[in-house]
Order: C-alpha cells, then sequence, then structure tokens
C-alpha cells in the first residue's frame, strides 16, 4: 500500500488514504514505479500502482512495515490519477 495522506476529521480521527500497490499490471491506467520515482531504495520488483484501488485505513498502527518512500512529484501523479478516477 501507498499512502497518499493523513487526514484528521472531527468525528473519524485519522484516517491514512491509501492506494494499492502490486507488482502486477491490471490495467493500462495503472502508473508503473521507476527506480528513480522512489525517495529510498527501490522495491524489488517493478511495481504499479492501482490508483483505483483505494482504502482507508482507522490507525497508523494498522501499518505493520515502512519499506520505501516515493518522492513528492510520483505521489502527486498518483493523487491526480485517482483524484480523476473518482470524479469520473
Amino acid at each position: 500500500m501507498l499512502i497518499l495522506g493523513t487526514p484528521r476529521f472531527p468525528n473519524h480521527g485519522l484516517q491514512l488514504i491509501t492506494v494499492l500497490v502490486s507488482t502486477k499490471t491490471y490495467h493500462e491506467e495503472s502508473l508503473t514505479l521507476r527506480d528513480d520515482d522512489y525517495q529510498g531504495e527501490p522495491l524489488g520488483e517493478r511495481s504499479h500502482v492501482l490508483p483505483w484501488a483505494l482504502a482507508t485505513l482507522n490507525s497508523a498502527t494498522e501499518v505493520e512495515l515502512h519499506m520505501t518512500s516515493l518522492i513528492d512529484e510520483r505521489t502527486a501523479d498518483v493523487a491526480r490519477q485517482l483524484s480523476g478516477y473518482i470524479s469520473s
């Protein structure tokens, strides 16, 4: 999972907005991650973000492992595609 944001809402508290990251490309609109898209070490295999596979988590304790991060520009690309997907 890729965490896109962590807004806090008055009635629901912290929400982690996430999208799925997969080594499979299920759809032509998945976003392929390149080695230079990562702030840290790249994931071991070529990975793809599936911006239509949205999930929210209610607590940061549900995140068991932090593997790496994306650069801000690529995270913004994912957020734009997710926004476009939701609004279409």
